[in-house]
């Protein structure tokens, strides 16, 4: 009896032992910090990450309005896809190609999966937040470089060629892209500088935008006998209201890319972001005005997105005045560019090249500008890698998905549109749509 006494008291002592450890290591881990500082920190954190999932509901929105009502379904179907898929292939392998620890700072890779580390899921991942936080932040951002694509090749797409492409670039491209810079590689060593992505996610995603878009060809009608024939959008309201819902968004996109709740960062960041958003609008609204002789809308609302991605690569190290020319400039260049890529014949429904690529391509140039610490040419260097490696890579995917299965709806398809063609559903069933296309 006394031996058995003895047994379990030993074990009850090995339990508590094990069961103190991650505790205790966890103490040691944040010690630096207080524990109520930690969880504000993570829970600005979190907060963030969840503003950045409500971007993909701004993106369906936005994309839908911005195109016909026979294919809202499928534009719908592809958001709730990418989100999905974004999140699933950076657990298994994005998340450790884009932060894989000590590596040639060209390409490394941490293994497949996600973990925690011996302390626990309670025990601080770092001095901001934890690690599941720290995924989870990260994946909204991943799933966001797929979205861009998305608008520039919708109403003639097809569904699973286009999945296909998504999974690959987002688990593969994507992360080993993002791992050049904040993963520590060799443009993080040479100084380049972006803060929350107008490179790293939206130029990414602005260059297989681009490639996607050429290799699938205008939509039906678009450009005749060499006049260019607008295609207008079904929705204003459901646009607008998603541009609203993207700009809300950006408040956890760049506010929560400070990785703290530090009041002075945060607050500074999200003011900086704010005015570029406002001053992107006025210089689109401005701009097509004035080429147009009437005020656009969807040039407006393209404009406050120009604003945001422009100031995503600096945001935390302009001035406040840098940050309004930085949208004012932005808002400038997208509608330049909108109308530029009619004229080559380069169709883009909602202006996601645009706005992704040209105002995130400026967006980083601009930091080198406005920046006393960083060069423009640094800068420069940044965009010419990511421009050549997403060019080739998104190539590379597009050309062998059109080779093998093709791309292209057939024309009956695009005229019938998709969502009747690829879903057999219908958005607005029950209702009449007035429309000429």
């Amino acid at each position: 009896m006394k031996k058995l006494s003895m047994l379990m008291l030993v074990g009850v002592a090995a339990y508590m032992l094990v069961g103190l450890a991650p505790a205790v290591m966890a103490e040691e881990e944040t010690a630096s910090i207080s524990i109520e500082l930690f969880t504000v920190n993570n829970t600005w954190m979190l907060v963030a990450t969840f503003l950045v999932f409500i971007m993909h509901l701004g993106f369906a929105t936005l994309e839908s309005g911005l195109t016909r009502s026979k294919n809202t379904v499928n534009i719908l179907f592809k958001n709730i896809a990418i989100i999905s898929i974004g999140l699933l292939t950076y657990a298994l392998c994005g998340f450790n190609l884009m932060y894989p620890g000590e590596f040639n700072g060209y390409f490394g890779f941490a293994g497949f999966g996600i973990a925690t580390d011996a302390a626990g899921i309670t025990s601080a991942y770092n001095e901001g937040y934890t690690y599941w936080t720290d995924f989870l932040f990260q994946a909204m951002f991943a799933a966001t470089a797929a979205t861009i694509v998305s608008g520039a090749v919708a109403e003639r797409i097809k569904l699973h060629s286009f999945l296909i492409f998504a999974t690959l670039y987002v688990g593969l491209v994507y992360p080993i892209a993002g791992s050049w810079k904040w993963g520590g590689g060799f443009l993080d060593q040479k100084g380049f500088y972006d803060f929350a992505g107008s490179t790293l996610v939206h130029s990414v995603g602005g260059w297989a935008a681009l490639i996607g878009a050429i290799m699938l060809g205008p939509r039906m009608g678009k450009y005749v006998n060499g006049a260019i024939k607008p295609i207008m959008g079904h929705n204003m309201p459901l646009a607008t209201i998603g541009v609203f819902l993207l700009w809300l968004g950006w408040f956890g996109f760049n506010g929560g890319s400070v990785l703290s709740a530090d009041a002075g960062a945060v607050s500074f960041v999200l003011v900086t972001t704010c005015l570029a958003a406002a001053a992107g609008v006025i210089g689109a609204m401005l701009t097509s005005w004035g080429i147009q002789k009437k005020p656009d809308l969807s040039m407006a609302l393209n404009g406050a997105l120009a604003g945001l991605v422009g100031i995503t690569a600096g945001a935390d190290v302009v001035s406040i005045s840098g940050s309004v020319i930085i949208g004012l400039v932005a808002g400038f260049l997208v509608v330049i560019s909108v109308i530029g890529l009619d004229k080559i014949k380069i169709d883009d429904p909602v202006g996601a090249i645009s706005v992704h690529l040209t105002c995130g391509v400026w967006g980083t140039l601009a930091v080198g500008i406005f920046s006393p610490e960083h060069t423009v040419a640094t800068q420069a260097l940044g965009v010419i890698c990511y421009g050549i490696f997403c060019l080739a890579a998104a190539t590379t995917l597009f050309g062998l998905l059109k080779f093998m299965i093709g791309i292209r709806v057939s024309e009956e398809e695009e005229v019938l549109g998709l969502d009747i063609s690829e879903h057999g559903q219908e958005a607005y069933s029950g209702f009449q749509i007035w429309t000429t296309q």
